[in-house]
């Protein structure tokens, strides 16, 4: 195994603890990917995060086969169907984190409440239809929801985040999870004001130079 694969695989294994261990996810319910060579690296299915190895990590080519000791994770599908839209995007994570799952259960989109809503890359995060976990359908819904944006909730399911690093997409699923529990938090107030689109556009614009991936204090 070459240098720079064993990193993304070692990457990938401590951010899989950081998952659980941040809150944003309990036991292996969520999965988190890569992008490598041809395809990408994803954690097994079925499998505790602190039993993970760099071995034990599986690869998935974009036609779908893989190789690896374990099956990876029957979410497969939906991280393949984003590379293959977004070639920008080099790592995705999903997670059940509570606030989002809320929100996903009751089909709530998160409109701008808060301006770090632009991260997202447009003044609503949308929420991908449901269907049953490891389908087709629901990798051509998280696409869809995933359209000019780096997040997205999951109809009765969770949430997705994606960016160019691994840092970066667990960074946005943390700030995801923040939004959810802010828009919650201010629904129990009545309808909450929202900032106005080109509001939020004014702080995508500013934002364009921050260098994100190093996720400076906004």
């Amino acid at each position: 195994m070459k240098k720079a694969e064993l990193a993304k695989r070692q990457a990938l294994i401590s951010h899989c603890l950081e998952l659980n261990e941040s809150g944003l996810n309990r036991g292996t319910s969520g999965n988190i990917s890569i992008r490598h060579d041809d395809g990408f690296l994803i954690s097994p299915t079925s499998t505790s995060y602190r039993s993970l190895t760099p071995e034990m990590v599986s690869f998935v080519h974009l036609d779908g086969t893989w190789t690896g000791p374990i099956e990876p994770s029957s979410e497969w599908r939906f991280h393949r169907d984003i590379y293959r839209a977004k070639c920008e995007t080099n790592a995705i994570v999903h997670a059940h984190p509570d606030f989002c799952t809320i929100l996903a259960i009751h089909g709530k989109e998160i409109p701008a409440i808060h301006y770090m809503i632009a991260i997202f890359g447009g003044p609503a995060i949308r929420v991908a239809p449901y269907a049953i976990f490891g389908s087709q359908a629901l990798s051509d819904h998280v696409v869809a929801a995933l359209r000019d944006r780096q997040g997205c909730l999951l109809d009765h399911h969770g949430a997705i985040a994606i960016g160019t690093t691994i840092e970066q997409a667990f960074w946005r699923a943390e700030e995801l999870e923040t939004l959810a529990r802010q828009y919650h938090g201010a629904l129990l107030l009545g309808d909450p004001p929202l900032l106005s689109d080109r509001q939020v556009q004014e702080v995508i614009d500013k934002m364009s130079g921050y260098g994100l991936s190093r996720k400076e204090e906004l």
